[in-house]
């Protein structure tokens, strides 16, 4: 491959691509000088596969033959658009028009009224994209994206993952020759540590400064690897990126491989993620066959490939010195540092170490220059972040938000607030590694100084939202629960911290704690974070210290109050049935497994029947009985 030959391939199809960022009158300019009077874009990634997209896109294309239109529609299955809870999605280009919760019944209508006679579906619209006048306004211009800035998500959604040249058309691979024609690698280290680019794994140490050490390291070979081990609860940013744009990370190992000296590269991803590792795979070969991965890559004399390591799934294999372990074939356990990879990692060289999100960066680094990224953020925080915005909120997805965006603009505009009129509670940020932060810190602005000073840290990017309903000792219990079952045991600390912390905090769940068993979990908490191998025991305390300063008063109640006050607790809890509101139906007893509800004699004021009562002895505080109670004379207490 020549960068002739590359240039030839991204101006070839630059135009069709393009099409799918210009919207209206330039869009529909830039679609007529195309061979396609429209694009269809089908989200291919996990959360909308699992909608049923494939389904869609199998009805999509039969109707397309069926009317014979087939010829003038191009057909793109992209990678996540960000707003999961709507899927399937479906777009159609030039006009951006976003059908959400797709169904082959509206697949239908699509091709027969849209594609066909040219109107609009609007009734099949997301909502938020249709103005109260009837007008539609681009997806670009809601809430949920408008403050979006996207770098490491640029092409997800946009291109198809499974076609090299659509990532060419997109300015790919340009970072690469760049380097190789014009940089030695102490300027690409320099670039890159210029940018403020921090390590979006969860640590945030300075990439810049990484690639400096592993590069001047003494050794003749050398590695360069990439963590896509994401095992946070709730986290999916970097399988998106690799579902879809894989490009963009092979890139930028090259980079990275050129700037250390390595010719060797791996990326760890867990087996758990098989539409990624699939695209992933179709990727690595891609590159090789146009000549981007191998031999004198663009006739420069740097050789440099890449081979997929899979992960069976270990939590702690997220941790540096355990992946490379995990890589060498050995059990998935952290080594002590010093000597840290950059010095000693894979196979006892100097390795090279970064997540996808972070290397999902470095091409549009290189590409727009240090002080590009650099004006982005906040001063030690630069650039964007993404994260996978879960729990109680509207618009469950993946967003990219510059640094510094405040939790508020992120829960209540991107977000679009807690569903069914709930207060916000808490946000839960950095996984099992992270903290709570409560609703009286939601200005807080998202950067690394900032969580940290709450208590909490940047992580991966996973962002939980918690309403008034969650109770925060049983949070904090269900992070302890994963992170016991994900410990490896190599470290007492972590091995016996974990359990002890969890065994605690179930008495506090149950009402058999006293209130010396707080002192005792400070202590122990302490401890871990002082005294633990790797990062996994050292940030496991997180969730429970961050809940324990700021919702103490909830702990207190189950313990001196024996209840939970956000009735979440089952051994705390008890149901009760109303008897004057009771008329008797009995669906109630018909549907508890437990055989706790019986007939009573009293029947109440202007009721016909009996009244039912609950036996507490027998009672396993399922909730059925609430569930199925339509008068809701059984309530929670």
């Amino acid at each position: 491959m020549t960068i002739e030959q590359l240039n030839k391939i991204r101006d070839s199809r630059a135009d069709i691509v393009k099409v799918r960022t210009i919207i209206a009158e330039e869009g529909e300019k830039l679609a007529k000088e195309t061979q396609y009077r429209k694009q269809i874009l089908v989200c291919g990634g996990t959360g909308c596969t699992s909608s049923g997209s494939m389904k869609i896109l199998d009805t999509l294309n039969a109707e397309l033959k069926a009317t014979g239109i087939e010829d003038e529609i191009l057909v793109v299955r992209t990678g996540c658009f960000g707003l999961c809870s709507l899927g399937p999605i479906v777009i159609v280009y030039p006009e951006g028009s976003f059908y959400a919760q797709a169904t082959p019944e509206g697949v239908k209508r699509i091709v027969d009224e849209h594609l066909v006679k040219g109107e609009v579906c609007k009734d099949l619209l997301y909502k938020e994209t249709v103005k109260e006048d009837g007008s539609i306004i681009s997806l670009y211009e809601t809430n949920f994206y408008k403050k979006q800035k996207r770098i490491a998500l640029r092409n997800c959604g946009v291109i198809d993952p499974e076609n090299i040249e659509e990532y060419i058309a997109t300015e790919g691979y340009q970072a690469l020759y760049k380097v190789l024609d014009s940089m030695t690698p102490d300027q690409v280290a320099q670039e890159v540590l210029d940018s403020g680019l921090r390590g979006r794994g969860g640590a945030g140490f300075p990439t810049g400064r990484k690639w400096m050490f592993t590069k001047d390291a003494p050794g003749d070979i050398k590695y360069v690897a990439c963590n896509a081990d994401e095992g946070d609860p709730g986290a999916f940013m970097d399988r998106s990126i690799l579902e879809g744009d894989p490009h963009a990370i092979i890139e930028a190992m090259a980079i990275a491989a050129y700037t250390v000296g390595a010719q060797k590269g791996f990326v760890y991803v867990r087996a758990e993620y098989p539409v990624a590792v699939h695209r992933l795979q179709i990727a690595i070969d891609q590159a090789r066959e146009y000549g981007l991965l191998g031999e004198n890559i663009f006739g420069k004399g740097f050789n440099f490939d890449i081979e997929i390591r899979l992960g069976a799934g270990a939590f702690v294999c997220g941790e540096e010195t355990a992946l490379l372990t995990s890589i060498e074939g050995n059990r998935g356990e952290p080594r002590p540092r010093p000597p840290f990879p950059a010095i000693k990692g894979l196979f006892g060289k100097p390795t090279l170490l970064n997540n996808v999100e972070t290397y999902a960066n470095i091409a549009q680094i290189i590409r727009h220059g240090a002080s590009w990224y650099n004006s982005m953020g906040t001063e030690t925080s630069k650039g964007t972040k993404v994260f996978a915005l879960g729990g109680k909120i509207t618009n469950v997805g993946l967003v990219e938000i510059p640094m510094g965006t405040t939790l508020r603009e992120i829960i209540e505009e991107i977000g679009g607030g807690i569903p069914n009129g709930k207060k916000f509670k808490a946000a839960q940020t950095g996984g099992p590694s992270g903290g709570c932060i409560p609703a009286e810190h939601i200005d807080t602005p998202i950067d690394y100084e900032s969580l940290a000073k709450l208590g909490s840290m940047m992580g991966s990017g996973g962002l939980i939202v918690m309403d008034e309903d969650n109770c925060m000792v049983d949070v904090s219990k269900f992070y302890l629960e994963f992170t016991v079952d994900e410990s490896c045991g190599k470290c007492t600390p972590c091995r016996i911290g974990t359990r002890k912390l969890h065994q605690l905090l179930t008495k506090i769940t149950k009402g058999q704690a006293t209130m010396k068993d707080l002192d005792t979990i400070d202590e122990l908490a302490n401890h871990m974070k002082s005294s633990s191998l790797c990062a996994l025991g050292q940030s496991a305390p997180n969730p429970v210290l961050s809940t324990l300063h700021y919702f103490k008063d909830e702990y207190i109640a189950h313990i001196e109050g024996k209840c939970c006050p956000s009735g979440v607790c089952k051994d705390l809890l008890s149901y009760e049935i109303e008897k004057d509101k009771c008329v008797g139906c009995g669906m109630c007893a018909k549907n508890c497994p437990a055989g706790a509800i019986t007939q009573t004699d009293y029947v109440a004021p202007g009721k016909k029947l009996a009244a039912y009562e609950i036996d507490q002895s027998k009672c396993i505080k399922c909730g059925v009985c609430v569930a199925n109670c339509r008068l809701k004379a059984v309530v929670k207490k």
